[in-house]
This record gives structure tokens, C-alpha cells and sequence, in this order.
């Protein structure tokens, strides 16, 4: 594995927690230069295994940004991925931070490679009883470490998976390396038995200390490829205060129906936009209901995606964005996300709300860094029934539900 990066700059970050000091360096090799704080803030995590967090400023996941913003990002991780690979080829991400990164970044290889599939890691058992498992992995240090991986229900679509002969895995930062193994390890004992290239996709790769890890074996070669890249040391603070971190690696179907949005990942695909058409009238159709017929944008509007259900949302905000600059430039339009993520405030976060899963695990979920009040309109995109997001955002009114069921 080769490295074409420049001079490496230092960080120290101090959290309650502990001490975290970076050694980094951009990526020369993309046209657009990100600069670490381009890419990245800092906060503490609520979990035992790893007190802090890398926090995303270009994934719209805990940090509210621009769409475009977030396209830039997909297209320049793309641009990364060498010419003439071996087919077929399987885009991977990993639930629940890059699954819109991943079908960003799959859509965008589509010019290169049209045959390429995407598949997203999840989280959420199916509740069709004849959705079958391609395979198990873990993700060590994560708050929820179990995933799951479907296979097609296509029989075509199945034997590119298991022919699969370039893997590129998609993540938002690579920490240590492991879970890019494991989920090798997973994909070769599930039958993927003729993968001859990895290459490891991430906005931000700490794992090169660890290069160790991902060493090219007999039949399987390993690149990287990133915006930045670097190492990190962690130093325990004395006696920090013990933290519980709530029950959230649960891998089970919620007790709400997970409505059809067409598949853009959670099994194999080609196209990923395949819903879309059907979510942007639903979302004109309540918007029409709320405001009236051709009301115009408001000035400032929140898109929020829910948990792994981000992808179709991202591209709803995307077209927002777009249709809102024709209206007026003063127009501003952000992503963010619902997360099962516990962060402590601090840091990159500055504000933090805490409501039931819509989902029906009977877990907390999260918003970061989001003050309602701030926006003209925020809408909530699901893909649950409607009734089942907490009151919390139901007695605001400033937000708009999106979901799949029918309007009435």
C-alpha cells in the first residue's frame, strides 16, 4: 500500500476524558485540499470502549451542513478509486454513519463502473421472514457492534455478490483497521471466495499505524483511499468519572413497521435513487397540505434523516438546496440526522436532544447541535409510520413528517 501524502501537522485536543494528540496529513492526490478542521471536530463519547469521537463535518450526520457540502465530499472520495478494477465490484458501508456516504460515493463510481452494486451494512432485522443473511460482523469499539449484511433475493444480483472481485469498503474514518478485516473475514467465509482487491474508502483514515492489519495476503491485495490520513494516541485523564452507556446494540425488529422506500443499500442494488421519485412527491404532497399550493421555500430549512434512513432524505435536501437558490440566495438549506449515538455535550456539541426511537426498539435517540427554534422548517424524514415519531417533534410547528404511508 502506497501513500502519497504531504509533510504530517500535529493537534492536541483535550477532552474530559482524556487527552487526544494527531499526527495527520492531507491527501495531495485530491483536487480539493481539506484541511483537518475542513473535515473534523472533536467530542466525548458515552461509551466505556472508546471515550471520544471523531465528529463528521461533511457526512451530515451529527453536525448540520449543505448538501452540496456533503456532495463535494462523496465525488472527491470517489475521484480516489483507480480506473480498470476488476468486475463485478461491491460498494460497501457501514451502518449507521456512512450509509449515505457510501451510496454517494456509489453513485458517483456509476460513470465508471454502471455494473457496480452498493450494499449497506444495518442494524435493522428484516421482518420478512424470507430475507436471508449474507453474513455477520463486528465493529469492536462502536456503541451498537453487531451488523448485519442481506443478501439479493435475485438470483443474478446473488452470483455478482459471491463473484464479487473488487470490494470497496466505505466507511466515514478507520480507527484501527479491524473492522475492515472483520468484515473481509466475513464476506470470504460467507462465499466471497474470489475477492483479489480491497480498497478501503474513508473520509478520514487514523488506521495507518496499523497498516499491519490490512497487509496484502496471498490472494488479497489492500489500498487506501482518503481526504486526510494520520495516527492518534489516547491518554486516560486520572480518575475519570465511571460512565454507563445506555442499551443500544440491539440488532432486532422494532415493534413499527418499516415502510418501503425502495432499496438504496440495505440489499444489493444498482440504483439507489429507485425510491426517490415516490419520497419527493410525498414530501411536495404534505408540504402543499401544511403551506398551501405553490407556497414558496422558507428561508431557512432543516432536513433530518432518521438513523440509517439517510440517503433519500440527503437527496431530498439536495434538491431543496437546488430548488431553494433559484428562489433566492439568502436560501439555506442543512442535513442532519436521528442517531442512536450517545455523545456528551461539549466540544462539538453544542446542543443535544434526547426522544423515543421510531423505530419500536424502546431505546433513546438523538439530535446533535440542532435548536429547533432556529429554523423556519424542519423536516423529519422517516421510515416509519408517521405516529410513531415521539411527540417531541410532533407538537413543533415548525416540522414537517415525511414518511411513506399514504397521506390522507
Amino acid at each position: 500500500m502506497t501513500q502519497n501524502l504531504n509533510s504530517p501537522s500535529q493537534l492536541k485536543v483535550t477532552l474530559p476524558r482524556g487527552t487526544l494528540n494527531l499526527t495527520y496529513q492531507s491527501n495531495p492526490d485530491v483536487d480539493n485540499s481539506y484541511d483537518i478542521s475542513d473535515l473534523l471536530d472533536f467530542a466525548q463519547r458515552i461509551n466505556p470502549k472508546r471515550a471520544f469521537l471523531f465528529v463528521s463535518k461533511v457526512l451530515g450526520r451529527h453536525i448540520p451542513v449543505a448538501p452540496s457540502v456533503m456532495r463535494r465530499a462523496f465525488s472527491d472520495l470517489a475521484s480516489l478509486i483507480p480506473d480498470d478494477l476488476p468486475e463485478p465490484i461491491l460498494v460497501l458501508g457501514m451502518a449507521e454513519t456512512a450509509v449515505g456516504l457510501s451510496a454517494g460515493v456509489h453513485q458517483v463510481l456509476q460513470s465508471r463502473y454502471p455494473n457496480a452494486l452498493l450494499l449497506n451494512s444495518t442494524r435493522h432485522a428484516f421482518a420478512d421472514p424470507n430475507a436471508k443473511l449474507l453474513a455477520t460482523f463486528s465493529e469492536d469499539h462502536s456503541h451498537a457492534s453487531r451488523h448485519l449484511i442481506y443478501q439479493s433475493d435475485d438470483e443474478q444480483t446473488q452470483s455478482a455478490i459471491l463473484n464479487t472481485k473488487t470490494l470497496i469498503m466505505v466507511d466515514d474514518e478507520a480507527s484501527t483497521g479491524n473492522t475492515c478485516r472483520n468484515v473481509v473475514n466475513a464476506l470470504t467465509e460467507a462465499g466471497l471466495n474470489q475477492l483479489e482487491l480491497v480498497h478501503l474508502a474513508t473520509l478520514v483514515d487514523w488506521s495507518l499505524d496499523s497498516a499491519a492489519d490490512l497487509q496484502d495476503t496471498k490472494d488479497i491485495h489492500f489500498f487506501r483511499q482518503h481526504l486526510l490520513a494520520g495516527n492518534w494516541q489516547w491518554s486516560d485523564a486520572p480518575n475519570p468519572t465511571p460512565i454507563t452507556m445506555p442499551r443500544l446494540d440491539t440488532t432486532a425488529a422494532g415493534s413499527k413497521p418499516v415502510l418501503p422506500t425502495g432499496n438504496w443499500g440495505r440489499q444489493p442494488t444498482l440504483d439507489s435513487t429507485s425510491g426517490f421519485g415516490n419520497y419527493l412527491a410525498n414530501f411536495w404532497d404534505n408540504f402543499s397540505r401544511k403551506f398551501g399550493d405553490n407556497a414558496p421555500l422558507p428561508n431557512r430549512i432543516l432536513m433530518l434523516g432518521s438513523n440509517e434512513f439517510v440517503w433519500l432524505p440527503f437527496l431530498l435536501a439536495e434538491n431543496l438546496e437546488q430548488e431553494a437558490k433559484l428562489q433566492s440566495s439568502t436560501h439555506q438549506v442543512c442535513f442532519s440526522a436521528l442517531t442512536r449515538s450517545p455523545i456528551a455535550m461539549g466540544g462539538a456539541i453544542s446542543a443535544t436532544l434526547s426522544f423515543r426511537d421510531n423505530y419500536g426498539l424502546g431505546m433513546t435517540n438523538f439530535v446533535y447541535n440542532v435548536e429547533p427554534s432556529a429554523w423556519e422548517l424542519i423536516v423529519l424524514c422517516v421510515e416509519t409510520p408517521t405516529d410513531s415519531v415521539d411527540e417531541l417533534w410532533r407538537n413543533l410547528d415548525n416540522v414537517l413528517i415525511v414518511s411513506p404511508e399514504p397521506s390522507f
